[in-house]
């Protein structure tokens, strides 16, 4: 078989979905498969998933791609996994299976009790992890389990219970190592890992009461994770790669230089600036803005700032599945194009809290300015606009705490799709929005650039970069004057929320 039939099998596991495709020497995605998955909220702050069925609906994928791959004649040669960051897994090592449902990146059920510890703590973390203490800790949730659920304290009485992110939870029943591990695009979202130093920040740790024992091995992010379990996945091939998916994203997307800057709309829309080997003068200096290891390889790590909105995609979920506003988020786009403004509405997506302009777990989302005179379409314009006024927001953020402005902005993602909302990113951002091709498959390119770029497919990531397609280019279409005007609009209605969730929590 030819060098052009060799292909990686990559895996994204997100919170909304999983997939899986396979990706060859020319960059193309091929041979996609993919699943939706539920996400529960059963009170205010508490988001969960089943992780069983988390694992078995993207083993499910994942052998329907090697089926249709198998059919192409396709030749994998190593295989890679993405996934959602800083949800956690507790899972019995004898029979495989979680004892709890996994707790997704969006809780913040333990926000008043990390703020009780912000204090005493922010000042260490912020310079040395990046970022404070949050709004909920992946290693403070599991401390909890110990205590409170049986099941768990049993199966670590046992020595039986394992504790770590999705990277670990899959790589755990796909390798044949059946190990406990992370990568630091992943653990470095756990708020913490020292990122200078490649390692956890153990009195963080035990200040949060986890036990170090529990702690998944740290690793690199291009690494030798072992070989895929042949009895699960019908292939015996080497496992290269493990990102987190927002990162892996930027590396799909050709971001790999200091400078550069992406956006990535899934459930939420995480906005990246790359700034190169060295940690920002301010790191951690703004609670919503974090440093990420964006990759590590070969003992080096590069680094970005990060903003992001926690409920974008979702948010559109919500607005079409259960308030029936809209039939699908297509729908919202086609619609906000026929309109040139939202007529005074304003909709802010924060189901789960803000992170800019500041902190503040107990907001929640809000539409204003509804009039009986507004139409569907202004509506959907207003929706649009929101997740693109939190973008620009993102953007604004991330240069103040690198020092460096971004110059223009890659998009990918599924809403990235939307010529609508790209135009509005456009405009209130005023950088030039450019969108690739294949560009909603970004995370799944990028983990196989990692993977095959040390000679398997490509010499470099700069040589698998150049496979990359541009789509379209979305200029800004008004002056700054107007700019500011819409800006300072939306900023008046933010302060009003976080006055208004203030007030609440104040009386609660």
């Amino acid at each position: 078989m030819t060098q052009g039939r060799h292909v990686i099998l990559a895996i994204d596991e997100g919170t909304s979905g999983t997939r899986a495709a396979v990706v060859g020497a020319d960059g193309r995605v091929a041979c996609l498969e993919y699943t939706a998955l539920r996400v529960d909220s059963p009170r205010p702050g508490v988001v969960e998933q089943d992780a069983n069925t988390l694992l078995d609906k993207t083993l499910d994928v994942a052998r329907a791609t090697l089926a249709q791959a198998a059919r192409e004649r396709l030749n994998v040669v190593a295989a890679a996994i993405t996934t959602q960051r800083a949800t956690a897994v507790l899972w019995d090592t004898q029979t495989g299976r979680a004892l709890v449902p996994a707790m997704v990146w969006q809780d913040t059920r333990h926000a008043a009790d990390l703020e009780r510890l912000a204090r005493a703590w922010d000042p260490r973390l912020r310079p040395a992890v990046g970022r404070p203490s949050g709004v909920r800790s992946p290693y403070l949730w599991a401390a909890r389990h110990l205590l409170e659920t049986p099941a768990v304290a049993e199966a670590w009485r046992r020595r039986r219970l394992a504790f770590g992110t999705v990277d670990g939870w899959l790589l755990w029943h796909l390798s044949t190592q059946r190990a406990s591990v992370s990568t630091p695009t992943n653990a470095t979202s756990c708020n913490a890992y020292m990122l200078s130093e490649h390692r956890y920040c153990l009195d963080w740790i035990d200040a949060l009461g986890f036990p170090q024992e529990l702690l998944p091995a740290l690793r690199e992010d291009v690494d030798d994770f072992g070989r895929t379990r042949k009895e699960l996945l019908g292939i015996d091939v080497p496992i290269l790669a493990c990102a987190g998916d927002q990162l892996a994203g930027a590396v799909g997307l050709g971001c790999l230089d200091a400078g550069q800057s992406m956006c990535l709309h899934g459930t939420g829309s995480f906005v990246d600036l790359l700034i190169g080997n060295a940690l920002p003068a301010r790191s951690g200096a703004c609670d919503g803005t974090l440093t990420m290891t964006a990759r590590r390889h070969h003992g080096v790590s590069h680094f970005s700032v990060e903003t992001f909105v926690a409920t974008t995609g979702s948010a559109l979920d919500r607005i079409c599945e259960k308030l029936r506003w809209f039939e699908n988020a297509r729908q919202i786009s086609a619609l906000a194009a026929t309109v040139s403004c939202a007529r005074g509405v304003t909709f802010i997506p924060a189901l789960t809290g803000l992170r800019v302009p500041q902190m503040q777990p107990a907001a929640r989302a809000a539409l204003t300015g509804v009039s009986l005179a507004t139409t569907q379409a202004e509506l959907a314009y207003a929706i649009l606009e929101g997740i693109a006024h939190s973008v620009a927001s993102c953007v604004q953020a991330n240069g103040d705490t690198a020092g460096v402005l971004a110059t223009d902005l890659v998009v990918g993602g599924g809403l990235s799709g939307s010529d609508a909302l790209l135009q509005m990113q456009a405009d209130l951002t005023g950088l030039p929005i450019r969108r690739t091709q294949e560009t909603a498959r970004a995370s799944l390119r990028g983990v196989a650039y990692l993977a095959g770029s040390t000679g398997l497919l490509w010499d470099s990531l700069q040589q698998a970069r150049s496979t990359i397609a541009a789509d379209a280019v979305f200029e800004p279409a008004i002056g700054a004057d107007e700019r500011a005007r819409r800006r300072a609009l939306w900023h008046a209605r933010v302060a009003c929320e976080l006055e208004h969730a203030a007030t609440f929590a104040a009386a609660h």
